[in-house]
């Protein structure tokens, strides 16, 4: 697993694969600007001056951002999408 620090958060990308009508499986080619994933680890928050603020989102939470913005993190086998809360765009419901 990943441990992140301060105010930045750990991502798994989500499949961005579809179906078609006639239930061909189609693969959205990676020229996608923004990536929608489930955040899977957070910091310990933004650094103050007078201590520390919590992150907004949490563990769990759907997301979307720019891919320019991220960067891939390989352990093992797990790949994540490394980046800084305030790069987030969107929780999504």
């Amino acid at each position: 697993m990943i441990r992140v620090l301060r105010d930045f958060i750990a991502v798994r990308k989500q499949n961005s694969e579809t179906k078609s009508a006639g239930g061909l499986h189609l693969v959205h080619l990676d020229e996608e600007k923004t990536v929608t994933g489930e955040v899977v680890a957070v910091g310990s928050g933004h650094l103050m001056e007078n201590g520390s603020e919590p992150l907004e989102v949490a563990v769990g939470d759907r997301v979307v951002f720019s891919k320019s913005l991220a960067v891939e993190v390989k352990d093992g086998e797990d790949a994540y999408l490394v980046l800084r809360e305030s790069n987030v765009l969107a929780v999504l419901g």
